[in-house]
């Protein structure tokens, strides 16, 4: 199956989020493109994040983002 533009867009913006300190969230502005605004939303509409605009992420977040930065980093290679 592969990877839509949205899903895309969300992994993006969880490739963000500083896994090494949970107190460190995100803010989506509202001047922000508006693909990076939609992602935001989708991921708090699923759980991941705390805001609708960012925020802090879950336990599911969390989890999301590690695999997603691991993904990135071994692909980057």
């Amino acid at each position: 199956m592969p990877y839509s533009v949205d899903i895309i867009e969300e992994l993006q913006i969880l490739t963000l989020y500083n896994l090494a300190n949970a107190q460190e969230g995100l803010k989506i502005h509202h001047s922000a493109e508006p693909t990076a605004i939609a992602a935001a939303l989708r991921l708090h509409n699923k759980g991941l994040i705390t805001l609708p605009d960012g925020g802090y992420l879950t336990a599911l977040g969390i989890q999301a983002a590690e695999h997603a930065q691991s993904a990135l980093n071994i692909l980057n290679v």
